[in-house]
């Protein structure tokens, strides 16, 4: 009887230390710093697996962060999430940096800037560039900080029927969606296209029904897991004129409420997203052409002196009407580098 009695009662204390425990573990949990994270990039697209792979890293750190992702516009358009971000509503954003609150920020959409992958990783992911270091300037007055940037390569005009006089100056004969951007508006009209300014949303459906007959938008990668896995579109024109730019960046409101070991740890799993993820592109971008055709897809390109005089003359005409919205310094500091 004895025996029995101090048996329940080691398992009472076992059972009382087993709560404790678990009690403490439950507080620890629940004092980790929850944070947003949203995206623009498809559920099943590579940015979007990027985006897991920085909640996976953060958490990984331990340091006293969890992470909830938000891809897919779930939580508004690139413009909506960057507000949101400003106001720290959300923590961190994977999306274009529009214009619409300083139209400063026009220079990311600056055509024929970068030619190759090699430009992209030299002007737009190195941290220390004018690029970066005037969006940086431009990002701090919103109350926003940089964390990486992701050239995913160039963007192309999916487009539901050939135009024409694709390879050279002349009108097109064709009505092509634009974002937001009056420069990107200008180059393609100057180009000859006619233009319809369009929310990245409406994009899809506008296309499905004839709306517009094209759209200046996406990288190959893009446009096959997009548009040409739903049979929508039959051409890409692949001009290499705007790269693909978009970024990971934060609401100060947040990044003022981490620890350096905590910032340390989003900084690194940010880094290490940005270097994979460009490695990724810039390997499958000519795979991607490849799986566009097999859809059916033709993919129209310029010559070496088709691009270069198309560049020269987009240089010429188009650049100097930025001066009045980047500012003539702006465009000195991007122009010299």
């Amino acid at each position: 009887m004895l025996k029995s009695l101090k048996f329940g009662k080691l398992l009472g204390r076992a059972g009382l230390a087993g709560a404790l425990a678990l009690s403490v573990a439950t507080l620890a949990s629940a004092a980790d710093m929850r944070l947003k994270f949203a995206g623009t990039f498809p559920v099943d697209h590579p940015g979007t697996k990027m985006m897991e792979q920085i909640k996976a890293d953060i958490e990984a750190a331990d340091v006293g962060l969890k992470v909830s992702l938000f891809p897919a516009n779930q939580l508004g358009s690139g413009e909506a999430l960057m507000e949101d971000t400003i106001r720290g509503n959300i923590d961190f954003t994977a999306a274009f940096i529009y214009s619409h609150k300083d139209p400063r920020l026009e220079f990311l959409s600056m055509p024929f800037l970068v030619n190759n992958f090699d430009e992209m990783d030299s002007i737009m992911r190195n941290m220390d560039s004018p690029f970066n270091q005037i969006l940086q300037e431009r990002l701090n007055e919103l109350g926003l900080r940089l964390l990486a940037n992701n050239p995913e390569g160039f963007t192309g005009i999916v487009a539901n029927k050939k135009p024409e006089n694709w390879n050279v100056m002349g009108s097109k004969d064709m009505n092509i969606r634009v974002w937001s951007s009056p420069v990107v508006k200008n180059m393609v009209e100057g180009l000859g296209f006619q233009a319809t300014t369009m929310a990245w949303g409406d994009i899809f459906p506008a296309l499905q029904s004839g709306i517009v007959d094209g759209a200046i938008c996406c990288t190959k990668s893009a446009t096959y897991s997009i548009f040409a896995q739903s049979d929508v579109g039959k051409y890409y024109v692949q001009y290499n004129s705007v790269s693909e730019l978009t970024s990971y960046y934060a609401s100060e409101k947040t990044w003022a409420k981490l620890d350096d070991a905590q910032r340390a740890a989003v900084q690194a799993a940010f880094t290490k997203a940005s270097d994979d993820f460009f490695a990724y592109n810039r390997e499958n971008d000519a795979k991607f052409g490849e799986l566009l055709q097999e859809k059916g897809y033709e993919i129209l390109a310029l010559n070496d002196d088709e691009q270069a005089a198309m560049a020269a003359w987009v240089r010429e005409n188009i650049w100097p009407t930025m001066v009045d919205t980047i500012g003539q310094d702006t465009l000195d500091r991007l122009t010299a580098e």
